[in-house]
């Protein structure tokens, strides 16, 4: 379409299409960097819905540092997950589709939740043409459709932020305007958040994506000047609602707080 982006043209087709085509209402959770508790924040709303009684799966389109779990057995995972019944497991020492899968309290494979996944540390573009493949994006876009399918919510998580790359041509945002979800923007509460997470606000709303929330994680228990402030000025300056989420025990899901996105 003359004078849109490709995501721009892509968000307006979603927008249009979504009530046709989706099965599941649902949430992308990205952020400002790596290492900011997207994974954290993302099993907390997974847990939240689970809670009220929603069948729930989960989503991460490319997953790498898979070298740093050696211990971990998929098999076993699944099984601790079914055998938790009602409580909940531990997600600590768990690879990020495993750690969704527990908290959603969902049944899905590896695979099923994240379909690229890598040994090394580093950007999903560059693990993938390391191992000598490219991510497929019609791959990516056809597990999350068969990942919302049968449930009632949805939740995906991306890989670093919105502007990193899975393949030469493709981006977390790109995925994340295909996908049509609202986006969560988890952000650290310290000092430099404000200025990268208004700029993560932006990117997004340039190519038609809702912002739901932002999430300061982890949130202290006694904030400082600083740390309250910064609530407030993303607050007001990007007018989006500014969540926060403590520091949680990652072995203990049972005793983390709930977290409801507003309505």
């Amino acid at each position: 379409m003359p004078g849109l982006s490709r995501e721009q043209w892509q968000a307006s087709i979603t927008r249009d299409q979504v009530g046709q085509t989706r099965r599941a209402s649902g949430i992308f959770v990205t952020g400002t960097n790596t290492d900011v508790g997207k994974t954290v924040v993302a099993a907390a709303i997974a847990r939240t819905l689970a809670a009220d009684g929603k069948s729930v799966a989960v989503f991460k389109p490319a997953f790498t540092e898979l070298e740093e779990f050696t211990g971990y057995d998929e098999a076993a995972a699944i099984a601790a997950v079914e055998a938790a019944g009602e409580g909940w497991a531990s997600i600590d020492g768990l690879p990020d589709p495993a750690a969704l899968r527990a908290a959603a309290r969902s049944s899905q494979s590896d695979e099923e939740i994240s379909p690229y996944r890598f040994d090394p540390p580093m950007s999903p573009h560059l693990a993938a043409g390391l191992a000598g493949v490219e991510i497929d994006p019609e791959k990516v876009m056809a597990a999350a459709r068969a990942a919302a399918d049968g449930v009632e919510a949805i939740v995906c998580e991306g890989a670093g932020g919105l502007l990193v790359p899975l393949s030469p041509s493709w981006t977390m945002r790109s995925c994340a305007v295909e996908l049509g979800y609202p986006l969560v923007v988890v952000a650290s509460p310290g000092l430099g958040t404000i200025n990268h997470t208004l700029l993560t606000v932006e990117s997004a709303r340039s190519v038609g994506l809702k912002v739901a929330a932002v999430v300061l994680n982890p949130w202290p228990e006694d904030p400082t000047p600083i740390e309250a402030d910064n609530r407030e000025t993303i607050a007001a300056m990007s007018g989006v609602e500014v969540l926060t989420f403590p520091k949680v025990d990652l072995s203990c899901l049972d005793t983390w707080p709930e977290l409801r996105l507003p309505v």
